[in-house]
């Protein structure tokens, strides 16, 4: 039985788990989105979360916590720089976990991870950066005439030649 036993072993000792959940959190942060099995990615999604949670806070011993979960100054970077401003009003839940199916070789189940706020199709668009205009001319108006006030080259030659 397995009471009091939170951890998820993936078949792994236990240094094995944690570098490999800290290189796949690296992955997550760095790309904003991967592919795994649907067994490791619930696994990253509590080793990642509280890490999220904790970038929020942009200090230096935030910093130097989340660096020693993920030993990679570059995702670090990135995580207090890009991720932090976006996921800063969202109360938890950063991570989505999308089932692709299973795998051919073995049937494991499949899925992408992804960081919520950096998927744009599912982003609701409060405003819409353009407006729909109309593709009907107005009356009075032609655009096969060019205007007097612009003159290209040619026709500049043609006036001097002409004077």
């Amino acid at each position: 039985m397995r009471h009091g036993n939170k951890v998820k072993h993936l078949g792994r000792t236990d240094t094995h788990r944690k570098a490999m959940l800290s290189n796949m959190a690296s992955s997550l942060i760095l790309h904003k989105r991967i592919t795994t099995t649907l067994a490791k990615a619930k696994a990253l999604r509590k080793y990642v979360e509280p890490l999220l949670t904790r970038a929020k806070d942009d200090s230096t011993h935030s910093r130097r916590v989340v660096f020693s979960y993920l030993q990679n100054k570059f995702s670090v970077k990135e995580l207090f720089d890009v991720v932090a401003d976006k996921i800063a009003d969202r109360p938890g839940g950063y991570c989505r976990i999308v089932r692709l199916g299973n795998r051919l070789g073995d049937n494991a189940e499949i899925c992408m991870m992804e960081l919520v706020d950096f998927n744009t199709t599912f982003q609701k668009d409060d405003a819409k950066g353009r407006t729909r205009r109309s593709r009907r001319r107005r009356k009075g108006e032609s655009t096969d005439t060019p205007d007097e006030s612009v003159s290209t080259p040619a026709q500049e030659a043609a006036q001097e030649s002409q004077a």
